[in-house]
């Protein structure tokens, strides 16, 4: 009975990366097993629970979701969430004081309705500057890259100025020393030696029957 609840459960979170990957690997991919990406959503969808159209936007405006708005369409962020947050310290603090004097009044539920509105207005304020974050972010990125490259840059050009200059002075150090003659080869022996060799008649060496064979075959008919 426990294995079939357990098998009736639903995640309501994705699985993890792990199950989606293991799916490409290349013998899959080889082999044509591999599962073709999902079609790209053009129209509405549901994640979570919650409706979703393509062609809305990524942060979506309060009453599109069904919230009523507690701040002005132009305002100062800032301003507006230490707003909300006073607000919101103040509603918990009148839901204590019902709770404490009458805690089967009616207002309880709306009082947790109230702080329920104030945490949603409180998040929707804080996924605004989500893109600004992101933005940030990649900047940041960039910017600590760059600085690292400039400084592998300078590094590397400070080890080659340096190997340079060992090199400059390890040349200049070199002894001016010439060649002593008693080490030097006397190569006119061997000169004489070869031309000697040159000049002297061949002698022929050849085996008289070797001779008497290489007649023979000479003087033999080919037919």
């Amino acid at each position: 009975m426990a294995n079939n609840q357990e098998a009736m459960q639903v995640c309501s979170l994705p699985l993890p990366p792990v199950q989606y990957f293991q799916n490409y690997s290349d013998e899959n991919i080889r082999r044509g097993r591999a599962s073709k990406p999902p079609p790209i959503i053009q129209e509405t969808y549901t994640m979570f629970g919650n409706p979703y159209n393509a062609e809305d936007s990524i942060i979506r405006p309060l009453e599109s979701q069904g919230f009523k708005r507690l701040y002005p369409q132009h305002f100062d962020r800032r301003r507006e969430l230490r707003k909300l947050n006073h607000s919101l310290l103040v509603n918990f603090l009148d839901l204590l004081d019902l709770l404490i004097q009458c805690p089967d009044s009616p207002r309880r539920a709306e009082k947790v309705d109230d702080i329920s509105l104030l945490f949603i207005h409180i998040h929707h304020l804080l996924n605004e500057f989500r893109p600004h974050q992101a933005r940030e972010t990649v900047r940041v990125m960039l910017d600590l890259q760059r600085r690292q490259r400039n400084e592998t840059t300078i590094r590397l050009q400070k080890h080659i100025d340096k190997v340079s200059f060992i090199l400059q002075q390890t040349l200049e150090n070199l002894p001016d020393t010439e060649l002593d003659s008693k080490l030097m080869v006397d190569t006119s022996k061997i000169d004489r030696l070869e031309q000697k060799n040159a000049d002297e008649p061949r002698v022929d060496k050849c085996v008289p029957k070797d001779k008497l064979m290489c007649h023979l075959i000479d003087t033999m008919n080919p037919n």
